[in-house]
């Protein structure tokens, strides 16, 4: 199980933009994840993912705060139940396409490790990046790659059971294909989607004549690109 969360804070002390810093925890050993973003966003937990999953690979579960990035303020009713609808938000079903479960944490205190964490780093952390000089995002990951390899060798401890829990990541497209934001349309006659303001032509396909009322995916990546999925 991991501990996941983010501090908001002036990491640069007024030497660049005030950042956030997500981070897990492993609740075995206390080896600690962690990576500077602009602020706590569902990219940013899913960037944390993809790092945690290419380096270590999946967790069984996640223990998160009650934040709407996790879950979704939304409560299935008794009909939504019973006609197996269900309320998620796009790091939560990108964690059930994982066979990642979400565990609620219902006060700050049940997630102490991780907040402890962060207590440690704004002391630590802050020196480090300090006495480099560092004055923006890029250069603060940088740093903090490095110095969470020395802090993970000083400070993790290892487990009573020997046995990795941690499964392994699906090969990388199938991964970028996951860790994304996801978002269904029905297919025109004209073979289009609309998608954010934009009018997305789809191409023809030997394998497909016509997909024209069909329902299809539209992949949102980080990086910028979309995908449309049509029957995987």
């Amino acid at each position: 199980m991991l501990q996941i969360d983010a501090s908001c804070h002036d990491w640069l002390e007024s030497r660049g933009s005030v950042m956030t810093i997500v981070g897990a925890i492993d609740d075995a050993s206390g080896e600690v994840w962690a990576r500077f973003e602009n602020s706590e966003s569902t990219w940013a937990y899913l960037r944390l993912m993809r790092q945690i999953s290419i380096n270590k690979g999946l967790p069984l579960s996640i223990y998160s705060d009650r934040h709407t990035i996790f879950h979704s303020p939304k409560e299935a009713s008794i009909t939504d139940q019973l006609e197996g609808r269900e309320f998620r938000t796009q790091f939560g079903r990108a964690m059930d396409e994982l066979g990642i479960k979400i565990i609620k944490a219902c006060s700050p205190q049940a997630k102490g490790r991780i907040e402890r964490v962060w207590g440690t780093f704004q002391d630590r952390l802050i020196s480090e990046l300090r006495l480099k000089g560092i004055k923006n995002r890029d250069e603060a990951n940088e740093s903090l790659f490095v110095f969470l390899k020395d802090f993970n060798r000083k400070f993790c401890k290892k487990p009573d059971k020997q046995i990795v829990a941690f499964r392994k990541s699906p090969l990388s497209k199938e991964l970028e294909q996951i860790l994304c934001l996801k978002e269904p349309r029905t297919v025109s006659k004209d073979h289009t989607i609309k998608f954010h303001r934009l009018l997305l032509q789809i191409p023809p396909s030997r394998k497909w004549v016509s997909i024209a009322g069909q329902k299809v995916l539209v992949l949102q990546h980080s990086n910028g690109s979309v995908e449309i999925m049509y029957k995987k």
